[in-house]
């Protein structure tokens, strides 16, 4: 995975990120979701390369290789305010001052929170399988819980641990020929880390509390995302199911937006890497 990427463990200051890094040319910055690392990027990342850009592939702090750093009362430890600071300084030590910016999932939300907080840093957003967490809790159904319950599983204190680290094989179910065994072997080693999987756990505890408010905050404020946006979603996936056509959902936290479908399951950077790669090129402005 990864040839001709630099490897390296960066100290932002409240976490140090383990981050992939290679190319030349205008910088990306690719961020992973939930339970995986930043390995689920090893099909697109060399894509972008190909096209002229530098990609920067960090493990959110909490999640793969990075450090997991110690929890709060509100669980603010594990903000995507905190976790966009980290991105912002990682990008900065690399040398990186304005950039591209990728979120799946759970980075996604990250993404929209560095959009949001460093509008200077960010050139365009790619927001993968998702809708803000405030949106999706103020939209929360009986579909929504049925098909997203684990958010709130995720929620209780201590019981998702002890569920989860009993088979973390059986739990977080994968399939290492769909992700490639390099990849599965590192998320599976994340799985099987009890620290990781608290840091984990952590992400989504703050999202029903602190994320919330402060996307609501945003929203009371008229803040909106400055720069362009492309909405991405798999088509295989719930987005359609919970919320018809996810640009609607979007359109109020961004005036200068586009999307589509992709044909896929939820993991689209594992299998539908072509077809994303290619959206991605589209929609970001193309090296000189």
């Amino acid at each position: 995975m990864f040839d001709g990427f630099a490897t390296d463990d960066v100290d932002v200051g409240e976490a140090t990120l383990h981050v992939r890094h290679g190319g030349s040319g205008p910088a990306v910055l690719l961020l992973h979701g939930h339970p995986r690392t930043s390995a689920t990027w090893h099909r697109v990342a060399p894509m972008l390369v190909e096209h002229g850009y530098t990609v920067v592939c960090p493990d959110l702090r909490g999640y793969g290789q990075s450090s997991t750093p110690p929890t709060t009362s509100d669980h603010s430890a594990y903000s995507k305010r905190a976790m966009a600071a980290d991105m912002a300084e990682l990008m900065r030590q690399l040398g990186h001052r304005a950039y591209r910016v990728a979120g799946h999932d759970r980075g996604s939300y990250v993404a929209l929170r560095l959009a949001l907080d460093h509008p200077s840093r960010v050139a365009q957003l790619a927001l993968l399988d998702s809708v803000p967490i405030s949106e999706a809790l103020g939209r929360c159904d009986a579909r929504f819980a049925a098909k997203w319950w684990h958010w709130f599983f995720f929620a209780q204190p201590d019981t998702p641990e002890r569920v989860i680290n009993a088979d973390p094989d059986a739990w977080y179910k994968a399939d290492p020929s769909t992700m490639g065994e390099e990849n599965y072997r590192e998320f599976r080693r994340a799985i099987h880390d009890p620290s990781t999987v608290r840091a984990m756990l952590e992400d989504y505890r703050c999202g029903l509390g602190v994320d919330r408010a402060d996307e609501e905050a945003d929203r009371d404020a008229g803040n909106r995302v400055v720069c362009p946006v492309l909405v991405l979603w798999s088509t295989r996936d719930d987005m359609e199911y919970l919320y018809g056509d996810p640009l609607d959902v979007w359109s109020a936290w961004a005036p200068d937006l586009r999307g589509h479908g992709i044909e896929s399951g939820h993991h689209m950077a594992e299998e539908a890497a072509p077809d994303l790669a290619e959206a991605l090129l589209a929609f970001f402005d193309r090296p000189e």
